[in-house]
């Protein structure tokens, strides 16, 4: 990617990123690039936003993890 480029993509994604927070997403800068970049490959972005919708409302691995006996 020639430089010009490269300050492009990064000027978008921070604009993007920007957004992102006045919007509350909760998303961080590598998160919106990936999905950005998923968007860019085709993918339909409603389905994208579903999916993080319910991810997030998954508990994390390690809550659902039992603990050891002490």
């Amino acid at each position: 990617m020639d430089p010009e480029a490269a300050q492009t993509a990064r000027e978008s994604l921070d604009l993007a990123f920007h957004m992102s927070n006045i919007l509350d997403t909760g998303l961080d800068r590598h998160t919106l690039s990936i999905l950005i970049a998923l968007c860019d490959l085709g993918l339909n972005p409603e389905a994208l936003a579903a999916v993080v919708k319910e991810l997030r409302q998954e508990p994390s691995p390690s809550s659902t993890m039992p603990t050891a006996p002490s």
